[in-house]
């Protein structure tokens, strides 16, 4: 997976494009954002919650989380995990 064609990618479809990089059992809670978002694991394990539903991307697998939608990201795995994001632009 090449973070720059992700953020290529991202670019030329309006999103902004970020990396976190968390270690385990690290959590972002109970998020909401007036913009659509992306999500893309690159490394290790990650849960993503939308509006109650759980969901477990596999590396390089893209996850939309819609404008205004109560989300949390954890890494669910035994060891660190990389993982990128993007907003869309207004």
């Amino acid at each position: 997976m090449n973070p720059d064609q992700i953020k290529e990618d991202w670019n030329s479809r309006g999103y902004s494009f970020g990396v976190f990089k968390d270690p385990p059992g690290r959590v972002w809670a109970d998020f909401v954002h007036r913009t659509d978002e992306l999500v893309v694991l690159a490394e290790g394990e990650l849960e993503v919650e939308i509006e109650g539903k759980e969901q477990r991307p596999q590396i390089g697998e893209e996850v939309f989380i819609p404008a205004n939608a109560v989300h949390t990201v954890r890494n669910v795995g035994v060891g660190n995990n990389v993982w990128f994001f993007g907003y869309r632009n207004r």
